[in-house]
């Protein structure tokens, strides 16, 4: 049996630029609703098809100097690439920021908090 590979850690670029970041939590939510009705069996029969929408958790650290100003961000381009050749390079398009929070710790690292929305998801 051959030794498999997996995808590992992720570099992050926000519109080129390299960002230092501790995670990355992408959820694409499909859009399609369930579609109740009454009739005798009690169940839904079906779904309606809706909006999707690509939704981006950033935790990132926070740099003494060179901070991206993260609530300016609109029409952003997102890329992630794993750190090993040869993998595809997944972008989210015409990103933008939705919430900016900190986070400061007695024993760790100042870390924001940050809430995205991509329009559209593409394989490179």
């Amino acid at each position: 049996m051959a030794l498999l590979e997996y995808l590992g850690a992720i570099v992050l670029e926000v519109n080129g630029a390299e960002v230092e970041i501790e995670s990355l939590d992408v959820t694409t939510k499909t859009g399609r609703k369930l579609v109740k009705t009454m009739n005798k069996t009690g169940r839904a029969k079906g779904f309606a098809r809706g909006i999707e929408e690509i939704d981006l958790k950033v935790t990132a650290v926070i740099p003494l100097t060179g901070d991206i100003d993260w609530k300016a961000i609109e029409g952003a381009k997102i890329t992630i690439y794993p750190q090993t050749v040869g993998g595809k390079r997944t972008s989210y398009l015409d990103c933008f920021t939705i919430d900016v929070g900190k986070k400061y710790t007695v024993d760790g690292e100042a870390k924001q908090d940050l809430s995205m929305a991509a329009l559209r998801e593409v394989t490179e």
